[in-house]
């Protein structure tokens, strides 16, 4: 994928924040998936995420989605 998987200068900042402390349980009032239910309902993970960057933009802080359309861009595959 174009200009993604490093952070370095020049490419964009695509990256995930876990806070290892903070125990997550995942249920059907949390899942953000459209479909609206997951498979891991009732699954404790020992860890969770704290915020999601995409494209040098916070998409997701403190367990809610900011939805904003123009946060994504069309991926590019070098091949």
């Amino acid at each position: 994928v174009a200009e993604r998987g490093f952070v370095r200068e020049g490419y964009f900042a695509d990256l995930t924040i876990i806070d290892f402390d903070k125990p997550y349980t995942v249920s059907k009032e949390n899942v953000l998936y459209k479909c609206g239910w997951s498979p891991f309902e009732g699954y404790q993970f020992r860890s969770s995420i704290a915020a999601t960057i995409l494209n040098g933009q916070v998409v997701y802080e403190n367990g809610a989605a900011i939805n904003d359309p123009f946060f994504g861009q069309q991926l590019a595959f070098d091949r």
